[in-house]
This record gives C-alpha cells, sequence and structure tokens, in this order.
C-alpha cells in the first residue's frame, strides 16, 4: 500500500523498537543515546525517509534555528561567495537559511523581512544601511537580531560587518591619479536608496578633489548593476566631446558591459581609454584585458557576519562590529594615459 501521510516520530518508534523519547534524545543530545540504539534510530529514519517536525521544538524554545539573508539582487554575482560563506558557516552551526532579494527597492526589502520573520527566522542578514525609518522601527520594535554588511559605519550602534565603500573608492582614485590619470569619468550604480553607491562616488569625487593638479570628475552616469547598462553608459561618455582617459565603474559588472561595448565600438583599452571596476568577483579576471578592481573581502565578510549572527542569537551581547579591509588589484585594463 501507499502511504499518504509523511512518517511520524511513532513510525519510526515502531520500525526502531525504541521509545518516542529516545527518538528525541537522538535528534536533540545525540551524545545521551548508546551508539548501538542511535543507529538503529539513524536506519530508521532514513528507511522511512522522517523528517523532524521542527515546529514543536521551535515553540518550546522560541528559536527555529533558521536565519534570513536579505540581499539587493541574485542577477549578478557580486554577492555570491559572501552568501556562500555565510550559509557554510551557518551550517556547520545546525543553521538553516532563507535567502530573498529586494531588487533595491526598500518596500520589497521590508516586504521581505516580514516574511522571513513571520516564517520564523531568528534573525537576518541584511545589505547596506540606507533604508526608510519605517523598516528601522519594524526591525527595533520587533527586536530582530539583525547584521549589517557589505558597508561599515564607525560611529553606528548596529552589529556591522563590512568595508568602508567611501574609502576603498577613494584609495583606488589615488592610484589612478599617481599613474597620471587626470580625465576621469564614472559609471555609478544608481545612488537614491543605496549607500554603496553613494560612498563609491564620494570617494572618487574626494580623491579626485583632495589631489587637486588639474583632475576633474569630468562625467557622472548612474547605471542600474547589470552589463547593457553599462555599456549604455559607456557610449554616452564615448560620445561626449568631453572625453576621459580613465573610466572609473561602480562595480565590475558595469565594468564589464562598457568592456564589452569598447570591443564592439573599436576602442582600445587601456590605450584609449582605461577602466577600473569594483567588486573584483571572478568576472573581472577573465574578460579581455582583465579589470583593475577593487577586491572585496566578500568570504571573510560572510563568514564573520554568520558567526556574529550565532553569537547573538545564542546571548550574546558582547560582539563590536568588523572592519574589514579591501585591496586595490591593478590589472591590463587600467595604464598611465597616452600623450
Amino acid at each position: 500500500m501507499t502511504r499518504t501521510t509523511a512518517p511520524t516520530l511513532e513510525d519510526v518508534a515502531r520500525m526502531a523498537g525504541v521509545s518516542t523519547a529516545s527518538i528525541s534524545r537522538a535528534l536533540n543530545d545525540p551524545d545521551k543515546v548508546a551508539k548501538p540504539t542511535r543507529d538503529k534510530i539513524e536506519k530508521a529514519i532514513d528507511v522511512l525517509g522522517y523528517t523532524p517536525n521542527f515546529g514543536g521544538r521551535a515553540l518550546a524554545s522560541n528559536r527555529t534555528n533558521t536565519v534570513g539573508a536579505i540581499i539587493p539582487s541574485m542577477a549578478n554575482a557580486m554577492f555570491a561567495s559572501g552568501v556562500q560563506a555565510f550559509q557554510e558557516v551557518l551550517s556547520e552551526a545546525g543553521v538553516n537559511l532563507l535567502l530573498a532579494s529586494t531588487g533595491y527597492d526598500p518596500d520589497q526589502e521590508l516586504r521581505q523581512i516580514k516574511a522571513l520573520i513571520t516564517h520564523g527566522a531568528d534573525g537576518l542578514l541584511l545589505i547596506g544601511d540606507a533604508r526608510p525609518q519605517t523598516t528601522r522601527d519594524f526591525l527595533a520594535k520587533r527586536r530582530v537580531p539583525h547584521v549589517i554588511s557589505w558597508c561599515f559605519r564607525p560611529d553606528a550602534d548596529h552589529l556591522y560587518v563590512g568595508f568602508d565603500n567611501r574609502r576603498a573608492a577613494y584609495d583606488a582614485t589615488r592610484q589612478v591619479l599617481a599613474l597620471g590619470h587626470r580625465r576621469i569619468a564614472m559609471i555609478s550604480g544608481v545612488r537614491d536608496g543605496n549607500d554603496r553607491a553613494r560612498d563609491r562616488h564620494a570617494g572618487v569625487a574626494a580623491a579626485i578633489a583632495d589631489f587637486g593638479q588639474g583632475a576633474a570628475l569630468l562625467q557622472l552616469h548612474e547605471a542600474k548593476y547589470r552589463l547593457e547598462f553599462g555599456a549604455e553608459a559607456f557610449v554616452r561618455i564615448m560620445s561626449s566631446d568631453d572625453l576621459p582617459s580613465v573610466i572609473m565603474c561602480g562595480n565590475d559588472v558595469l565594468a564589464a558591459g562598457a568592456l564589452m561595448r569598447a570591443r564592439d565600438m573599436g576602442v582600445e583599452v587601456p590605450g584609449r581609454v582605461s577602466l577600473v571596476g569594483f567588486d573584483d568577483i571572478g568576472l573581472a579576471s577573465v574578460v579581455t584585458p582583465p579589470l583593475a578592481t577593487v577586491r572585496v573581502p566578500q568570504i571573510e565578510m560572510g563568514r564573520a557576519a554568520a558567526r556574529m549572527l550565532i553569537a547573538r542569537l545564542s546571548g550574546d551581547v558582547s560582539a563590536t562590529p568588523v572592519q574589514l579591509s579591501t585591496e586595490f588589484i591593478h590589472r591590463a585594463s587600467l595604464a598611465p594615459p597616452t600623450p
């Protein structure tokens, strides 16, 4: 006869020849159950395809051992390595991950936060700190443990695991200026509602202003983080009468889009114009020429964020914000300007 209902704890107990209390101990505290008994229970679970019902356990402990991560986009790789590292550390601790995306829409982020909390997420990983006060109020009123990543604010009272986007962009621009570039354009991410994009633009602008010596940000174009929008922005820049010798891009996807269009237009990179990205995703090192970029510590961020969130959920309130360093990676897309 075909089973029409999911196997129960009682089914496992009958097959293993033990009590349901023994099975609960084996699942919750296996070291307290003799190995022969544990082996019988595990075999019965495998045969029946039994999945423990954590609902009762969650009600009893007020924990579900599940956390949520809400990222702006799953359409490109800029968050992939960090989220993977985050999930791996959670898994080692027996914590499950629920993943959602917002499309850079603050209203969608609040809906996703509410949905994940409703579905039992004990805590959250959030990206960036540009969010409306209504979202901040919800998190505060519900006392939702959360870690903010991909940015860093040294004077804030939130738990941050990230890096200083403004400083990273500032340092990268200083490297560009040191090569002799003075005529600079930028393809930025859309800054409205995106603190990382705002900070990266601010870092580029500040480095140019501090350097002086005739350096100027000639053009600024905002674009959504997709290849085709980087390509379109490149066309606008190169169609101008005020041509730059280098284009700073808000991330590697925009830079790769610009590089793709440069090839289509017969524009030599870096012969006629240099390109610089941001993030150092895998794409950056395999395009031709490889992209100069800012290496973001994605894996370290993901791991540290997971450890911090696990500690907070365990009642440890001693955690302090963690600031990580970035590194400028000089590759072939960046060269001194031609005379």
